[in-house]
């Protein structure tokens, strides 16, 4: 394993492996405005939500590694105290991406990227209108975490108003993941797309799981099974009872099966989330 401290490295190093290790990050897709009334659009994934309540969204423009300069979102949310937060599906991927070119001050980034301007309900900065969620806030703090090159600046923004595009509601009028299909950033050129990357978790029981340190022996040493295997086999409140352990081994001929084959049986149940069965299996 390769390891240093961070003061062993070049700040440009270890900006690129923290951004590489920690991912992927949502997209704050931040419209800002200057004391003279130009507008400014920047993506930040330094980026997530802190609280409901009160509604709480943190963002952070960080100081350029290259040469210690602040960015404009940065100095308009200084001076003037409001951003809007739209948040970045794969429709507008490539405007958002274009919109993060270093521009010159005063030039209108929604003009550039071919995004349009949507009046705020509340804060003076305009939404982005092909944003599906977007978040009108007034800046309550910035926290300068430094003064050098590379340095975050907490941006803390309490949300005034939200705005939803029906279109990636579903019946109950929740926000339907697989519709509002959004990005997320990772290291170097890398984006990641959250709809062809979904997959369920069971949150854990809300009574006690037994725990993978409950597990016999045999099963928690397997050769086969992994640790996501043993996690989930540890979160079931109770085993199988004697009964349904023995109806369901004369039913499916596991009796027969060697330990490596009821291990690799119980995860290919596993793989589909019969946690249930592969225990019957792993037991009989």
């Amino acid at each position: 394993m390769t390891s240093f401290e961070p003061k062993d490295i070049s700040t440009a190093k270890l900006h690129g492996y923290l951004l590489s290790a920690v991912a992927p990050r949502p997209i704050a897709f931040a419209s800002t405005m200057d004391e003279h009334g130009n507008p400014n659009l920047s993506p930040f994934s330094f980026f997530n939500v802190f609280s409901a309540n009160p509604p709480i969204l943190i963002f952070s423009p960080a100081r350029r590694v290259r040469d210690n300069t602040t960015k404009h979102t940065l100095e308009n949310a200084e001076s003037m105290k409001e951003v809007v937060i739209n948040v970045v599906n794969y429709d507008i991927v490539q405007q958002m991406s274009l919109s993060s070119t270093e521009y010159a001050q005063g030039v209108n980034e929604f003009d550039k990227a071919g995004l349009t301007m949507l009046k705020s309900d509340i804060v003076k900065p305009f939404r982005v209108a092909e944003s599906p969620v977007q978040f009108e806030c007034k800046v309550n703090e910035i926290i300068k975490l430094g003064a050098e090159g590379g340095a975050g600046n907490l941006i803390i923004c309490e949300v005034v108003k939200l705005h939803i595009n029906d279109a990636v509601l579903n019946e109950s009028g929740s926000i339907d993941q697989e519709k509002l299909d959004l990005v997320a950033r990772a290291g170097g050129s890398y984006y990641s797309r959250a709809k062809t990357g979904f997959f369920e978790i069971p949150k854990p029981l809300s009574t006690l799981g037994i725990g993978v340190d409950a597990l016999p022996e045999n099963i928690r040493n397997s050769a086969v099974l992994t640790g996501n295997d043993l996690g989930l086999l540890g979160n079931v409140e109770a085993l199988p009872t004697k009964e349904a352990i023995n109806a369901f081994a004369e039913k499916h001929d596991n009796i027969a099966l060697t330990e490596v084959e009821k291990h690799k049986k119980a995860q290919n149940l596993l793989s589909f989330g019969d946690v249930e069965s592969a225990w019957k299996v792993l037991l009989s």
